[in-house]
């Protein structure tokens, strides 16, 4: 299953049915597991830990030293879930000991050709980055959310579950939790309606939600205003994971 011009260090660690393609570098304190398939042209730096059914495809670099200009080859680690594809060129970074010395990746996520994952990044399970998205170091990104072709976001910015952002979007601030962003730089569009319905949220969750939307963006309140307001009107789980979402933000939300 690995290909005679491929070079897998003796010490990496790969389940027995790993596949690795011509002229791939596996390099040591590697860990891929079952199911997994390595393109040609793929290099894997560690430590870096790939869970099972592991898809890269040619010419990326998954692990590699970050760009931290701080950073001095301290021992720092990338760890990835199950289910994860890695689209053509994408680059993802290991850790900086001074943040959490690690990247992490949940399950099931899409990165698609020429994807930037900077050091520390968290992001969380079922997502979408489209063609050359750019993630700065110590970004997090929740579950489901889905960011398109060639957004950039800044260092520190936190993204909430089920969130959207428009292709070229810059983004600077955080994202709460179910939201639409688009522009340069990024402002709030709406909910992520369609991505609601297409999970499965009820009727009573999207209007709750969209009633508390437009408490935190068209009514004129003050932010602290309108989580009370949306929290003494709906007594939701939906909602409260909305306001929680803004109350996280260090970076102030997107306007």
């Amino acid at each position: 299953m690995i290909h005679p011009t491929a070079l897998v260090d003796p010490t990496a660690r790969l389940a027995d049915d790993v596949e690795v393609g011509p002229f791939s570098i596996i390099g040591p304190d590697v860990s891929i597991g079952a199911g997994s398939v390595i393109g040609p042209h793929v290099v894997v730096k560690g430590p870096t830990t790939l869970g099972e059914r592991t898809r890269i495809f040619q010419f990326a670099s998954v692990g590699e030293d970050c760009q931290d200009k701080k950073y001095a080859g301290e021992p720092t680690r990338l760890v990835m879930g199950d289910d994860n594809v890695i689209r053509e060129g994408a680059t993802i970074h290991r850790g900086t000991i001074q943040d959490r010395s690690e990247t992490t990746v949940g399950s099931r996520n899409l990165f698609m050709a020429y994807v930037h994952v900077g050091h520390d990044c968290v992001i969380g399970s079922d997502c979408i980055l489209a063609n050359q998205v750019t993630l700065a170091g110590h970004v997090t990104i929740g579950n489901y959310v889905i960011l398109g072709g060639l957004a950039a976001v800044h260092q520190f910015c936190h993204f909430g579950d089920h969130a959207m952002a428009g292709g070229g979007s810059i983004i600077t601030k955080d994202t709460p939790a179910y939201i639409m962003i688009n522009g340069n730089p990024a402002e709030a569009r709406g909910l992520n309606l369609v991505g609601l319905k297409r999970r499965g949220f009820s009727r009573e969750a999207i209007s709750a939600l969209t009633a508390a939307y437009k408490m935190v963006y068209r009514q004129g309140l003050t932010t602290e205003q309108a989580l009370a307001e949306m929290r003494s009107r709906f007594q939701l789980p939906e909602v409260e994971h909305f306001a929680a979402s803004i109350e996280r933000s260090t970076r102030g939300i997107t306007r």
